[in-house]
């Protein structure tokens, strides 16, 4: 494979790394990186900067906002945004989850509504997969979801949903069939989070913010339209977001791990760690990983750029990254020895890393827990065989 940039390719990159310049605040660089959560009033002005840009939807169809661009496209975007720490659209949920979900399987009433709201971050979602008596196991989903005239109505309740308390819409797995088997029994549902009925209950975390969230529905009234596909493709529909999830998540944790690996060598210069052969071998297998995992996800982008669907090598990068990230930071606070504790002015950056390490703890659960991960990578790109 040539990894140089085609002369097109170059071109967007040359006016991405521009833009870049211009639309981030005056000494972006420079400034320490943000403790927390991001704010949400900047993070949806930036959403809709990149949006009338032409950088939000780079590779989705033109007629619904999208840039029409192939691939290749978005991965430099991710490259470049990352190289300057700059902040990550709003609609991390619409864009890699909803959007393409939507567009797989919706009407063409259904992509005219939603898909440009999601470019622009106007309407924010979540994700209602997951419940508390069946985490992983999607197909054991017992949130209800009865025809009643032209509507279902929705009964149950669904857990660790990122963004749910900002979200205007929910995709939203349902049992439609009881006595369907497990799998043949679910649907799809797209969800008005301001719908009455619909509880958010946040719930903080051990870094104390309220990231994720439970969802309550009671007696929520949903209008027969809002499925997508027909009752009992919910399996598939749900397939088919989990696939674009994973798939091009590979992209946005490259990114993610570039930007972390980078204040980890800004951290061991400033410490003066960068000085100690063995702290510099440990930084250097960071390198080293990154690299591996940045590969991995261009052998994924061949099989994307050939056949339109992302590859397993998702459930890899994820794998990869989520503990990879772990240890990254666990490493950047050991730099710091006594100083680590430290929040506040006292603190390096403001407790960053400290932040970063307790949010880590996270990152072998969300999007698929590792045990479910490495279950997955061994049957499907190993082949081996199933383990029950």
């Amino acid at each position: 494979m040539d990894f140089r940039d085609t002369p097109d390719e170059a071109e967007f990159r040359a006016g991405l790394r521009a833009w870049l310049v211009e639309a981030l605040p005056p000494g972006w660089q420079q400034q320490p990186p943000h403790v927390g959560r991001w704010d949400e009033d900047t993070a949806r002005t930036w959403a809709r900067k990149l949006y009338d840009a032409g950088y939000s939807g780079i590779t989705w169809p033109k007629e619904y906002g999208g840039q029409g661009q192939p691939y290749t496209y978005q991965g430099i975007f991710l490259e470049e945004t990352a190289r300057v720490g700059a902040p990550d659209h709003i609609g991390v949920i619409g864009l890699g989850m909803a959007g393409p979900t939507i567009t797989a399987w919706g009407s063409q009433e259904q992509k005219q509504r939603y898909l440009a709201n999601i470019l622009s971050g106007e309407e924010i979602w979540c994700q209602g997969f997951s419940e508390p008596g069946s985490g992983s196991d999607l197909a054991g989903a017992r949130t209800s979801a009865v025809l009643d005239g032209d509507e279902w109505v929705v009964n149950g309740q669904k857990v660790w949903s990122s963004y749910a308390h900002i979200a205007d819409w929910c995709i939203l797995v349902v049992r439609t069939d009881p006595a369907a088997a497990k799998h043949a029994g679910l649907s799809y549902l797209l969800v008005d989070m301001k719908s009455p009925g619909v509880e958010v209950r946040p719930l903080r975390q051990i870094t104390g913010d309220p990231e994720f969230n439970e969802i309550w529905f009671t007696d929520v009234r949903v209008p027969r339209e809002s499925m997508l596909g027909q009752p009992g493709d919910g399996w598939k529909v749900a397939m088919t977001t989990l696939l674009h999830e994973r798939g091009t998540l590979g992209f946005a944790l490259t990114a993610a791990l570039e930007r972390a690996v980078n204040r980890l060598i800004t951290t061991a210069k400033e410490t003066g760690a960068d000085s100690d052969p063995v702290q510099r071998d440990r930084i250097a297998r960071h390198w080293v990983e990154l690299q591996a995992l940045r590969y991995t996800n261009y052998r994924s982008l061949t099989t994307l750029v050939k056949t339109g669907v992302p590859g397993p090598e998702g459930s890899v990068a994820k794998l990869h990254w989520s503990e990879s990230n772990q240890r990254l930071t666990k490493l950047a606070q050991e730099l710091l020895g006594e100083r680590a504790m430290l929040s506040g002015a006292g603190g390096y950056w403001d407790g960053y890393w400290a932040y970063q390490q307790l949010r880590s703890r996270g990152n072998t659960i969300e999007a698929g827990t590792s045990e479910i991960l490495r279950g997955i990578v061994a049957e499907r790109v190993l082949g081996l065989p199933k383990s029950r």
